[in-house]
């Protein structure tokens, strides 16, 4: 089975993780909807224990992602020890309105969270808990340092990290000792190669949102798509650059044309080449897709199989990307 440590903690996983916000159902922040649409859990469960099935052990959630939790807590009836769980934790939250509020990154705050998803994901321990705030001010953030480390030793969290982008934020979390990981956004057109360069500097595992670029990596999109306003693809949110104004970034899809043939080769999907793309751009990448159904769950695996791609075949894929012909640009 491909696997990678997880950093520090050197608990193995699988090479991919599997991003489960997408199965959390509708969830709004500040009243706009920033979930995937509608889901059906019973095909979310079913997807779950596929991907268990095909190797996957390592299942990023997050206290604010709807339902995620209780699906994954009901998912892993039985199957607790062949999984690693990863949930986040520092956003306020409505959970009857499925609401996701202000940064609460407060001491009282942190302990509540991990109380409730212990409780929702049936579980005594944390593998990777990890703070979901963009920023926060230094010392606030030190004050959480230290008070994961004391839920590392009262057997509560196995590790922690920060879910950031921003590399001195990074920075001061890779100061405790039981820091392990960081959750960046990384994809083929995106990253930060400084963090990146950290990481593996420091032996940090680095877990990579949005490594298919939501979606428009798998090829389904084209000029004329137009994602609905209930997905948060379509919501107008000045943060998704992939899809602005609820549709793919011609940008992005020009480059994607390009690049097409490198990443399908071997017999890979575009999700696939993608997923393979980030395994041979360093050692300490571990992506985590998202995933709505079981025939999704069997592609990311299934990327596994294949492993990363050639050295020979990512230099072809930076000067595709970087080309002065103008159609890149």
């Amino acid at each position: 089975m491909f696997t990678r440590p997880l950093g520090r903690s050197g608990i193995p996983v699988s090479a991919v993780g599997f991003g489960c916000w997408p199965i959390g159902g509708m969830i709004l922040e500040s009243g706009k909807p920033v979930s995937y649409g509608a889901v059906d859990d019973t095909e979310s469960i079913r997807a779950i224990h596929r991907a268990i099935e095909l190797g996957v052990t390592f299942f990023d959630t997050a206290e604010v992602y709807g339902r995620s939790e209780d699906i994954l807590g009901e998912a892993f009836v039985g199957k607790r020890d062949q999984v690693v769980i990863a949930t986040k934790f520092g956003r306020s939250y409505d959970r009857t309105r499925h609401d996701i509020g202000p940064i609460d990154v407060s001491l009282v705050s942190l302990r509540k969270s991990l109380e409730g998803s212990l409780r929702r994901l049936r579980t005594d321990t944390i593998d990777l808990y990890q703070l979901h705030a963009w920023d926060c001010a230094a010392e606030d953030a030190l004050a959480l340092r230290e008070e994961l480390e004391v839920l590392v030793q009262a057997g509560k969290i196995r590790s922690y990290a920060w879910s950031t982008d921003q590399i001195e934020n990074v920075r001061l979390f890779a100061e405790g000792p039981h820091c392990t990981a960081v959750q960046q956004h990384f994809n083929v057109f995106e990253g930060n190669a400084e963090i990146l360069a950290f990481c593996e500097a420091h032996h940090l595992a680095s877990i990579n949102r949005g490594p298919l670029a939501m979606g428009l990596l798998t090829g389904k999109y084209t000029p004329q798509s137009q994602l609905s306003a209930e997905d948060v693809r379509g919501g107008a949110h000045g943060w998704v650059a992939m899809f602005p104004d609820g549709k793919p970034n011609t940008s992005y899809l020009k480059k994607l044309e390009a690049i097409r043939d490198i990443l399908s080769s071997g017999g890979r999907t575009l999700a696939q080449g993608a997923l393979a793309w980030l395994w041979a751009r360093s050692p300490v990448t571990i992506p985590i897709p998202g995933f709505k159904s079981i025939q999704q769950a069997e592609e990311n695996a299934r990327a596994m199989d294949f492993g990363p791609l050639t050295a020979a075949q990512m230099s072809e894929i930076e000067r595709l990307l970087h080309s002065e012909e103008g159609v890149l640009s």
